[in-house]
């Protein structure tokens, strides 16, 4: 799934070719998305300028002054600029053509993606409104993750990747933050330091800056805006590597499940 680093990659890419301009035209070919796509969006859209576009956790934005697009990658989709005149594939759902012969295409093989109309807030809106702080602001460190964790037995890694206590950290970047931390991802959460969950909070925010430096993660089929993969998965200590030596001290990494979500990790260098 697109996480946070892989959604800032689109958004980078993408911003400069969009923004300002208007929409020309959108095309919905296949609406069946996790929620439908409105009926009237490509009228909602259309000769309509864009303001700006933003993320917040795994979310995009694209502001317009009567309301915002919101769209989610999902599981498996992109969201890029391709050639004008470009024939659509099977899963080509979306398509928003702007003035200056650009085209922004969503492309969802699974369907668990998004685009929806919000009018108002966006902040308000049932998607957003219980979102935790962004991991690279400044609500976020290791004092909110002591004081959120307090009494919380959950294994740390599914206390971390809770949306709610923050956004966006999902199982690659947990992962390797805990890891880069040396805490091991079965600690309960309420029985981690103060002072480990600074080591955390500073190691989730360096894993995730690395990643976006590195255009995010490809392990299938993502692609960020300007349709190249992500190179950070040459830089992944335990993501995907059960079974492998460590590349700190050689011991083999353990695979569990957490969450019902798989998990590597060092039980040496983690603690």
């Amino acid at each position: 799934m697109p996480e946070l680093p892989e959604v800032e990659t689109t958004l980078r890419g993408i911003a400069p070719s969009v923004v300002g301009r208007r929409v020309a035209a959108a095309v919905v070919r296949n609406p069946a998305l996790r929620q439908p796509i409105p009926d009237l969006l490509p009228e909602i859209l259309r000769g309509r300028k864009i303001l700006g576009l933003s993320r917040r956790g795994k979310y995009l934005l694209m502001a317009f002054r009567h309301g915002h697009l919101l769209l989610h990658l999902g599981m498996s989709g992109s969201l890029q600029i391709v050639p004008v005149g470009t024939a659509p594939g099977r899963h080509d759902h979306l398509d928003i053509a702007v003035s200056g012969n650009i085209l922004v295409r969503f492309n969802d093989p699974r369907r668990f993606g998004l685009a929806l109309w919000v009018e108002g807030d966006p902040s308000a809106h049932p998607l957003l409104r219980n979102l935790g702080p962004e991991p690279l602001s400044d609500a976020f460190d290791g004092d909110y993750l002591y004081r959120r964790a307090r009494g919380r037995a959950i294994p740390v890694k599914a206390f971390l990747m809770d949306g709610k206590v923050v956004v966006g950290v999902g199982n690659i970047y947990a992962a390797e933050a805990l890891f880069m931390a040396g805490v091991s991802p079965l600690r309960a959460a309420g029985k981690i330091s103060r002072a480990r969950y600074g080591a955390l909070a500073d190691a989730a925010r360096l894993v995730l800056a690395l990643a976006i430096e590195q255009g995010g993660t490809t392990l299938r089929n993502f692609v960020g805006g300007d349709g190249k993969p992500g190179y950070f998965k040459q830089q992944l200590h335990v993501y995907g590597r059960g079974g492998e030596a460590c590349t700190v001290c050689q011991s083999t990494l353990k695979n569990v499940v957490i969450g019902q979500r798989s998990s590597v990790y060092c039980a040496s260098c983690q603690r």
